[in-house]
C-alpha cells in the first residue's frame, strides 16, 4: 500500500460514520503485516505538513503494533516485522523524537521503550553513540538525547548484578556531558519553563542510574561533589513565582515543582539507600561515611527550609512535603542529623507537623462535596505515598520510638494542652480541627502508649474524657475520628467494663450516622471491638441490626475494610451465623456483582472496586466455613453462588480466580451431595487449566479431588461429558509437558492417587495409561517430593490391582528399573538422618500398601529373591511408620489443642534426625465433622504453591488430615493378613522366606505381627464405640 492510500485509510478511522470507521480499521488490520507498513506509518507521524489528527491516529496504530509485534512472545515464535523494517524504524525514529508535538512524542516514547527493551545493546549498538553525540549539540537535539537517555536508563533501573552491566558504559559515556548540561542549565538567571523540562529529564536519568547502586564513576569525590553542588543549588533555590498555575492540580504538576520533587527524591534515595552503614556492602562504607559527613546535614538544612515555607503559609506540593518528612524521619536515628534537627524540633513538631495532622480546608471541601472520594483517599494505600498527613504521623511515631525518652512527654503535654483549650472554649469557638489532629496523634501513637507507663494506665481515662464525648459532637469529622481512635484502643484492659460497652455501642450507633465517612470509620472501628470482645453477649442482641446496617453501607461504598469487619464478625460467631448465612450470601453476591461492574467501568486505574470484590468472595468463604457443620445450608446457598462460580471460572474471573476456587472447594466438600449444577463447573476448570490457569493447578486440585472422592459414581458413569477422559487428557498433557517445572505438576500425581484410591476395581482401563505417563515423567524428575509422589502413583496402582500394575510395568520393560529405584529411594537419608524421600506418614503408608500388595502376587510373577527384598523393605517401612505415628501422637498430646485440635508441623526442623516433621495422622477424631474441617484445612495448606527450587519441609508436611479410602486400612493388619494368606496358600514359599531372614528381620517380623494384633483389637474397639454412639 502506498503512502497516500494509507493516509486515506487513517482518515477513514476518524470518520463520524461507524461503518467507515470499521472499514478503515479492518483495512489497517489487513495490511499491517505487509513490508514497509511500519515505515510508512512513521513517515506520516513525522510529516509536519499533514493533519495532526491523522498523525495522531497513525502514532497510536504505530505504538500498538510495535508493542504487540516487535519482540516475539516466545523464543521460537515467528518474527512479524522484517529486519529491514526494524532497521529503518530504528534509524529514523531518533531524529524526530524531539521534533514532533508532545501529543505524538508520548506515543513514540512508548515505542522507543519497547524497542530499547528488546534490542539494546545487541541489535542497536549505535544507540548510545547517538545519544552521546546529540548531548553535545544544541537545544532540540539535546532534548531528544535526554528523552532517549531517560528511557534507556530506566530499562536498568531495577536490574541487578550481570543484568545491570550495560549501565556502567551508559554512565561512563553520558554522565560527563550530562554534568556540563546540568551545570549550564542551573546557572540560568530567570530560566524559562523549557529549562525545567530538561532539568527534570536529567534528574530522572540520575535517579534510574543510582536507584540500586552508585555507579563507580560517582565514587570519584570531584565528580560526586560537582553533581551534589548542583542538586543542592536546586534544593535551595526558590521556585519561580511567576507563571505558577492557579489550579491546584496543574500547580503540583508544574515543571519547576516537578524538578524540586525529583531532586528531593534523589537526595532521599542517596541518604536512605547509601547513607546507612548497616545496609551497605563493605566497599560502599567509605562512600556512606563521606555522604554522612558532608551532605546529610546540608540536605536536612535545605529540607527544613522547604518546610518553613509551609509554616509561613506558602505553597509546597503534597508529594514534596511527604518526601521531605520521610527524610526527616530517617534522620531521627542518626546522631549527627538528629543533633542538627534537635534545636528546631519544637518548631518542626508543633508548628509544621501538628498542623499537617489537623483537619483542613481541602478535607472539609471533600467531606461535604464528595464524601466517597474523602473515604477513598483515607483508605487508599497509594494516597499514603503522597499524603503529608501520613508522613507526619510516621514522623511522630518514629520520633517517639527512637527518641521517646526526650520527646514523648513533651509531645503529649502539647496534645493535652490542645484538649484543655478545646474543653475550655465555648461551643461555637472550639478549635475543632486542632482537636481532630490531637485525636489523630493519640491514635497514631497507640502502640507506644499501650506499652509505656505511666500513659498505659491512663488510657481508659483519656478515652472517657477526650474521645467518648466526641461520639455526639455536632462536627462530623470529630465523630468519625472518635470512632477511629476508640477502635485503636479497643483491646486495652478496661478496668470498668461499662466503658468498653459504652464505646462499642457508640461505634454501633455510628453505623447509622447521617454522614457517610462517620459510618465507614465506625465499621472499621467495629472490627477492633469485635476482635477484642470477651463476652459476645455484648454484641449478640444487636447482631441482626448490625448486619442490616452493614449491607446498607455496602450498597453505598465499595471498600474492602467493610468486608474485613464482616469477616471478623462471622469468624467470631461461627455457627451462630447460620440463621443469617443465606441473607449474608445474597447480600455479598449482590455487592460482588456491583463491585465487578464498577471495576470494569473504571477507567482511572482505581482498584477499590476490584479489591472490594475480592473481599466479598473472601467473606463468602468465611461464612461457608463457619456453617460447615450444617451441610443442609449448602444446597440453599448454591443457587446464589452458582452464577458467580460459573462466570468467574472463565477468563472474566482471572483477578478473583483463587477466591472463587476456594468457594467451589467448600461447596463440593460440605454439601451433602454434589449437584449436577456443581458438576457443570468441572469443564470450566479444565478449560481454564488448559488455556491460562496452570498457575492455579494447586488450587484447582482441591475441588477436583472433592468431585472424585465425594461423587465417585457420577465421575465413573457420566459419559457426556466424559469426566474420566477429561481428567486423563489434562493429566497426561501436564505430565508430558517438558516446560513445566517439577513443583508445577505436583497436583497431577495427587489426582491420579485420588482416582486409584476412590475407584478401586472400577478403572482397570486406566492403570496402564497412568502408569506409563508416571514412569515417563519419573525419568526426568529431579525434585525429591515429586519423585516420591510419582513412585506413590505406582504404589497406589499396585494396591489398586497388583497384577495389572505389575503386568503394565513389565510391558513397558521398566519393572526391574522402577523397583530398583524405589528401594534406593527408601534407603536414602540426609546427613542429619532425615529421609530424602517418603517423609510423611501418608507417603510411608501408601508405600507399605503397595509393597504389601506385591507380596500377594503368585510366585511366577515375583521370584523368591524378589519376595525377600520386598518383605524386608516393607518391614523397615512399617517400623519407620510406627515410630512416626507414635512421635506425632506424643507431640499432639503435648500440644494445647491449637486450632481445635488440628495440628500442623510447620515449625519442626530436620536437625533431630527423625521423621516427626512429616505430619500427623488424625484418624481417631471425635466426629466426622471435625475430620472434614481438618481435611479441608489440610487441603488448603497442602495445596499452597511452593516456589522454592529445593524441597521444603512444607512439601513433606501436607495431606496428613486428608480423608481417603485408605484411612480405614491399617498397614500392619494388611501386612499380617497378606503374610498369613501366603503361609496358607504356599507354606514352602513362606518357610523359605522366613529362613532367608537374618535375626534382625525375624525380630522385626515378630514385632510387626504383634503390633498388628494390637491394632486389630483397637480397631474392633473403635468400631464398637462408633456403633454405640450412632
Amino acid at each position: 500500500m502506498d503512502l497516500q492510500s494509507l493516509v486515506v485509510i487513517l482518515q477513514g478511522a476518524l470518520s463520524p460514520n461507524p461503518h467507515e470507521r470499521i472499514q478503515a480499521e479492518e483495512s489497517l488490520n489487513q495490511f499491517q503485516y505487509t513490508p514497509q507498513h511500519l515505515v510508512r506509518l512513521l513517515q506520516i507521524i513525522v510529516d509536519g505538513s499533514r493533519d495532526i489528527s491523522v498523525r495522531q491516529v497513525a502514532s497510536i496504530h504505530f505504538k500498538n503494533f510495535v508493542g504487540k509485534n516487535w519482540a516475539p512472545n516466545e523464543p521460537g515464535d515467528q518474527q512479524k516485522i522484517s529486519q529491514t523494517d526494524k532497521s529503518m524504524v530504528r534509524e529514523n525514529l531518533l531524529p524526530f523524537i524531539a521534533q514532533v508535538p508532545p501529543l505524538l512524542r508520548v506515543q513514540l516514547g512508548e515505542c522507543l521503550k519497547t524497542i530499547i527493551h528488546a534490542d539494546y545493546p545487541e541489535q542497536w549498538p549505535n544507540l548510545l553513540p547517538w545519544v552521546k553525540h546529540n548531548l553535545q549539540l544544541q537545544d532540540q537535539q539535546v532534548y531528544g538525547a535526554l528523552f532517549v537517555l531517560r528511557i534507556l536508563s530506566r530499562k536498568y533501573e531495577f536490574k541487578s548484578d550481570e543484568e545491570r552491566t550495560p549501565v556502567y558504559l551508559i554512565v561512563e559515556e553520558t554522565f560527563p556531558p550530562l554534568l556540563i548540561i546540568f551545570s549550564r542549565l542551573v546557572q540560568y538567571v530567570n530560566p524559562p519553563l523549557e529549562v525545567a523540562d530538561l532539568l527534570k529529564l536529567i534528574c530522572k536519568i540520575f535517579w534510574s542510574s543510582i536507584y540500586l547502586e552508585i555507579p563507580k564513576q560517582l565514587f570519584d569525590p570531584n565528580v560526586f561533589n560537582a553533581w551534589m553542588a548542583l542538586f543542592l543549588n536546586i534544593l535551595e533555590r526558590p521556585v519561580p513565582i511567576e507563571g505558577q498555575p492557579t489550579d491546584p492540580e496543574q500547580r503540583k504538576s508544574w515543571g519547576w515543582w516537578k524538578v524540586k520533587k525529583w531532586t528531593v527524591h534523589i537526595m532521599n534515595r542517596l541518604y536512605t539507600r547509601f547513607g546507612d552503614f548497616k545496609l551497605l556492602k563493605a566497599e560502599n562504607k567509605a562512600f556512606a561515611q563521606m555522604f554522612q559527613k558532608h551532605y546529610a546535614g546540608k540536605i536536612l538544612e535545605c529540607h527544613l527550609n522547604l518546610l518553613d515555607v509551609i509554616r509561613r503559609g506558602g505553597y509546597l506540593p503534597d508529594r514534596v512535603t511527604n518526601l521531605v518528612l520521610q527524610y526527616l524521619s530517617s534522620s531521627i536515628s542518626k546522631n549527627n542529623t538528629y543533633q542538627l534537627l534537635q534545636p528546631r524540633l519544637d518548631i518542626v513538631l508543633f508548628e509544621i507537623i501538628f498542623p499537617l495532622m489537623c483537619f483542613n480546608d481541602d478535607d472539609d471541601k471533600l467531606w461535604h462535596e464528595d464524601p466517597h472520594e474523602y473515604i477513598r483517599k483515607g483508605y487508599d494505600i497509594i494516597e499514603d505515598l503522597y499524603s503529608p498527613r501520613t508522613a507526619s504521623m510516621d514522623f511522630v511515631s518514629e520520633l517517639v520510638r527512637k527518641r521517646g525518652k526526650e520527646t514523648l512527654q513533651r509531645f503529649l503535654l502539647f496534645i493535652v494542652d490542645v484538649f484543655r483549650r478545646y474543653d475550655e472554649a465555648a461551643v461555637g469557638y472550639k478549635p475543632y480541627r486542632q482537636k481532630d489532629g490531637a485525636l489523630l496523634a493519640i491514635g497514631a501513637l497507640c502502640d507506644k502508649l499501650k506499652q509505656t507507663e505511666p500513659y498505659k494506665s491512663q488510657l481508659e481515662n483519656m478515652l472517657v474524657q477526650h474521645v467518648f464525648p466526641e461520639f455526639s459532637s455536632q462536627v462530623g469529622h470529630l465523630r468519625a475520628k472518635a470512632a477511629w481512635v476508640a477502635g485503636q484502643y479497643a483491646n486495652i484492659n478496661f478496668s470498668d467494663q461499662g466503658n468498653f460497652t459504652r464505646a462499642l455501642h457508640s461505634v454501633v450507633s455510628g453505623l447509622r450516622d447521617p454522614e457517610l465517612p462517620v459510618r465507614v470509620d465506625s465499621v472499621f472501628a467495629l472490627r477492633s471491638f469485635v476482635e477484642a470482645c470477651k463476652d459476645l453477649n455484648e454484641i449478640r442482641p444487636i447482631l441482626p441490626q448490625l448486619l442490616d446496617e452493614f449491607f446498607k453501607l455496602m450498597n453505598e461504598v465499595e471498600n474492602e475494610d467493610l468486608v474485613f469487619t464482616l469477616e471478623t464478625i462471622v469468624d467470631k460467631f461461627g455457627e451462630e451465623m447460620a440463621p443469617y448465612a443465606l441473607g449474608l450470601c445474597q447480600n455479598l453476591s449482590a455487592a460482588f456483582w456491583k463491585c465487578m461492574q464498577s471495576a470494569e467501568a473504571d477507567e482511572d486505574g482505581d482498584e477499590s472496586g476490584a479489591l472490594a470484590a475480592v473481599g466479598c468472595l473472601r467473606a463468602i468463604s468465611t461464612i461457608l466455613e463457619s456453617v460447615s457443620r450444617l451441610p443442609h445450608l449448602f444446597p440453599q446457598v448454591e443457587p446464589i453462588l452458582l452464577p458467580i462460580m460459573q462466570r468467574m471460572l472463565t477468563t472474566d474471573g482471572q483477578e478473583v480466580f483463587e477466591e472463587v476456587l476456594e468457594i467451589v472447594s467448600y461447596m463440593t466438600f460440605f454439601s451433602p451431595t454434589i449437584s449436577l449444577d456443581m458438576w457443570s463447573l468441572w469443564p470450566l476448570m479444565m478449560e481454564a487449566l488448559d488455556d491460562w490457569a496452570v498457575d492455579f493447578f494447586e488450587n484447582i486440585l482441591v475441588p477436583l479431588d472433592n468431585y472424585i472422592s465425594r461423587s465417585t459414581a457420577h465421575f465413573l458413569t457420566c459419559k457426556d461429558p466424559d469426566y474420566q477422559q477429561s481428567l486423563w487428557k489434562m493429566l497426561s498433557s501436564v505430565m508430558a509437558d517438558k516446560n513445566m517445572e517439577d513443583h508445577d505438576i505436583e497436583p497431577a500425581p495427587k489426582l491420579i492417587e485420588a482416582v486409584f484410591q476412590n475407584c478401586k476395581g472400577q478403572v482397570d482401563q486406566w492403570v496402564e495409561p497412568y502408569v506409563r505417563v508416571t514412569v515417563d515423567r519419573l525419568h526426568r524428575t529431579e525434585k525429591a517430593f515429586l519423585k516420591s509422589l510419582l513412585v506413590e502413583v505406582i504404589a497406589n496402582a499396585l494396591y489398586y490391582n497388583a497384577m495389572l500394575t505389575f503386568s503394565a510395568l513389565q510391558k513397558l520393560g521398566v519393572a526391574t528399573e522402577i523397583f530398583e529405584l524405589w528401594f534406593q529411594m527408601l534407603q536414602q537419608v540426609k546427613k542429619s538422618g532425615v529421609r530424602v524421600y517418603f517423609r510423611r506418614e501418608h507417603d510411608k503408608k501408601v508405600c507399605c500398601l503397595g509393597l504389601t500388595s506385591l507380596l500377594a502376587l503368585p510366585v511366577e510373577h515375583l521370584p523368591e529373591h524378589a519376595v525377600g527384598r520386598v518383605f524386608r523393605a516393607t518391614l523397615d517401612l512399617l517400623v519407620a511408620y510406627k515410630e512416626q505415628v507414635a512421635e506425632a501422637a506424643k507431640e499432639e498430646e503435648a500440644d494445647d489443642d491449637d486450632m481445635d485440635g488440628f495440628k500442623t508441623d510447620d515449625d519442626d526442623g530436620e536437625d533431630d534426625g527423625s521423621d516427626k516433621e512429616m505430619g500427623v495422622d488424625d484418624e481417631d477424631g471425635d466426629d466426622a465433622d471435625s475430620l472434614r474441617l481438618q481435611k479441608l484445612a489440610a487441603q488448603a495448606k497442602s495445596f499452597h504453591p511452593n516456589d522454592d527450587d529445593d524441597d521444603s519441609d512444607d512439601d513433606f508436611s501436607d495431606d496428613e488430615e486428608f480423608q481417603s479410602p485408605i484411612d480405614e486400612v491399617d498397614p500392619f493388619v494388611l501386612f499380617a493378613n497378606t503374610v498369613k494368606a501366603m503361609s496358607a496358600s504356599n507354606p514352602m514359599r513362606f518357610q523359605n522366606l522366613m529362613q532367608s531372614l537374618d535375626f534382625h528381620y525375624q525380630a522385626l517380623a515378630s514385632g510387626v505381627a504383634q503390633h498388628a494384633e494390637e491394632r486389630r483389637v483397637e480397631m474392633e474397639k473403635e468400631k464398637a464405640e462408633k456403633a454405640a454412639c450412632s
